[in-house]
């Protein structure tokens, strides 16, 4: 099956226009690809910024994962139909064959030969990347790249699943998180303060009011 080559500069603007419209247009995997089957289709969910690499994001059809791609592996020309097997003729009856003579096979002793099974094939190992970014505001979010490939894009993460995880880190790495763990928990402080002092200038007033 003959598979178009990757996206043009135009294809990618036709792409951003139809999401910003709210009608993706689908695209199909190229041959360059990596990781999934040449001619699948699949859906465009988003664009990164800026435009390098693997910046097209993309769900597979039949599947709910997100994966980044580059133009060079996707393409929005849909790929030809598989042609139809055209059925066999039946042979004509012939007559029945002869009966073949019977053959005796003398049994030597031995033993069989195990059987070889297949060796699994080696994938290749890639770098992977994983980054963590707090705001000012004390949230937590994930960032994976394996290889070129952006496997998870800033996912949250609880601030408790931080805490534990920087116990098992170097001793620089946990005291940089403690120490924005902890500025974040003077902050929420600070916050459940001022609420509890507006609740009850609130109860004030609308004791007054009766």
């Amino acid at each position: 099956m003959r598979v178009a080559s990757g996206l043009a500069t135009a294809d990618i603007d036709r792409l951003r226009q139809a999401l910003t419209d709210g009608k993706p247009t689908p695209v199909w995997f190229t041959a360059a690809a990596v990781g999934v089957t040449t001619g699948q289709q699949a859906k465009v969910v988003a664009f990164d910024d800026p435009a390098e690499g693997d910046f097209i994001q993309v769900r597979p059809h039949g599947s709910r994962d997100v994966l980044s791609f580059s133009p060079a592996e996707l393409t929005t020309v849909k790929p030809p139909a598989r042609p139809k097997p055209e059925p066999r003729p039946e042979p004509e009856p012939g007559p029945p064959p002869e009966p073949e003579p019977a053959v005796v096979h003398e049994w030597e002793p031995g033993f069989d030969e195990p059987k070889r099974e297949p060796r699994p094939r080696k994938q290749q190992p890639a770098e992977i990347t994983v980054t963590l970014h707090a705001t000012v505001e004390g949230e937590w979010s994930v960032d994976v790249l394996v290889g070129k490939k952006r496997t998870v894009r800033w996912v949250p993460v609880p601030a408790g699943d931080i805490a534990k995880a920087a116990r098992s880190l170097p001793a620089e790495v946990g005291a940089a998180i403690s120490t924005a763990l902890a500025a974040s928990r003077e902050r929420q402080l600070r916050r459940v303060e001022q609420l509890k002092a507006e609740l009850e200038a609130a109860q004030r007033a609308l004791r007054e009011l009766g």
